[in-house]
């Protein structure tokens, strides 16, 4: 994309453009090495041309929602213990594919999408998880145990 300024924005609950507290900022691209210059309150401008944008932001409540005025081609890695794979406990917005990497991460991807969602879980989360499922297939068996006995006992 021919662009010429990124701005680190995250939706607030009725749409509106929050400034997004980021780290790390790296550009990447035809340029070594690639000058940025930052405008208030989070916009980083620089010559304009085909960049690739990489930053670190704080994620809260297990939830990554990006949304694009354009299209852009998305990547999100987890740090190995993050899945988002199992559709009970984690979710990928359409579009995304999954992709194991090395030292057990995950990498989501998207190509050409305004929006890239993902709610992810950790190695804790998936144990709750079959612990209730267990726990509702013990208390299944418990109450319908007295109506298959007397079922056999009328045969």
């Amino acid at each position: 994309m021919n662009k010429e300024s990124y701005a680190f924005v995250e939706s607030g609950l009725l749409g509106e453009r929050i400034p997004l507290k980021v780290e790390g900022v790296n550009l990447t691209g035809a340029c070594d090495p690639c000058n940025t210059t930052w405008s208030p309150p989070s916009t980083i401008t620089f010559l304009k041309g085909n960049y690739t944008v990489s930053y670190m932001a704080q994620i809260r409540e297990n939830h990554i929602q990006l949304a694009f005025e354009e299209p852009y081609n998305v990547t999100i890695g987890l740090p190995s213990g993050l899945d988002v794979r199992n559709p009970f406990m984690g979710m990928i917005s359409p579009g995304g594919i999954a992709t194991d990497r090395e030292n057990e991460t995950v990498e989501v991807t998207w190509e050409s999408t305004r929006n890239a969602e993902i709610r992810f879980y950790d190695a804790g989360r998936l144990d709750l998880l079959y612990l209730f499922g267990n726990f509702w297939i013990i208390l299944a068996v418990i109450l319908l145990m007295p109506f298959v006995l007397t079922m056999r006992r009328r045969m």
